[in-house]
């Protein structure tokens, strides 16, 4: 007997949540959206994204990955709580987006963030010595702070990452990155102040999400669980919140989390 003989064709659901990193693992993600993508039983996959973005290379990996898998079968994004920076950036490898009301969208741009130590070094009498074969080979080090040429550099490798994100939203959302550029201010938008400035496609319940999937991959809905505790994955995708760098690292990563927005009844 053929193994998956008689099995009935199916909607992955992948859930993507916390902050996008190596602590959850990117490349087993990529694995299971490879594997999805040559599973003639997947007929389509339902991303269920509430994450505030993270690491831009890691965001970047998924995205390709997941890109790959939608060129195969179609995608459904849906932003349960938070799709900010690299989460939205992940939801456009999708063919369609959809979010609830009331979700956090948007924080479209680039942030490095470094501690400056030298004032608490020299405080505590601590001497860094340095051999280094380049000038910037130590830049953006916490025991030294940025001369101007360093903060050049540095800008200019921000407005690169942010080309790359801008470009990738203008694709996605066919729109001219003059368009995107009015929306890219970093700042976060409501599920419906998103679908009005066209980040997402439509508000709604994962309901609808599940509905529009059926739709575009001809298929029942039949749903098969394939990440966090799904049977085909393992790997568990955990809220990671790094320790300072020893070095700036570039992110797309929004402050904003749905635990922040949450409110308390009276």
């Amino acid at each position: 007997m053929i193994a998956g003989l008689g099995r009935r064709p199916e909607i992955a659901l992948v859930e993507i949540s916390g902050v996008l990193g190596r602590q959850m693992r990117p490349a087993e993600y990529a694995m299971l959206f490879r594997r999805l993508g040559e599973d003639a039983h997947i007929r389509a996959v339902i991303l269920e994204i509430d994450s505030p973005g993270g690491s831009a290379t890691a965001s970047d990996y998924l995205y390709l990955a997941l890109r790959r898998l939608a060129a195969k079968k179609p995608v459904v994004a849906f932003i349960r709580g938070v799709g900010a920076s690299g989460g939205y950036f992940l939801a456009c490898a999708a063919q369609r987006i959809i979010a609830i009301p009331s979700a956090i969208i948007g924080s479209i741009g680039v942030i490095s963030v470094r501690p400056v130590l030298v004032a608490l070094l020299q405080r505590v009498g601590v001497d860094v010595s340095v051999s280094k074969s380049d000038p910037y080979k130590d830049m953006g080090a916490p025991y030294r702070t940025l001369t101007a040429e360093d903060l050049e550099k540095e800008d200019a490798l921000v407005a690169r990452f942010f080309d790359r994100f801008a470009q990738v939203v203008a694709e996605a959302r066919r729109m001219t990155p003059e368009e995107v550029r009015r929306r890219a201010t970093g700042e976060v938008y409501i599920g419906v102040q998103a679908a009005e400035l066209g980040l997402i496609d439509e508000t709604g319940d994962f309901e609808r999400a599940l509905e529009l999937a059926a739709e575009l991959g001809n298929v029942p809905r039949t749903l098969r669980p394939c990440g966090r505790s799904g049977p085909s994955f393992s790997a568990s995708c955990r809220p990671w919140w790094p320790p300072w760098p020893s070095n700036s690292r570039m992110s797309w990563r929004s402050p904003v989390s749905s635990e922040d927005c949450s409110t308390t009844p009276p």
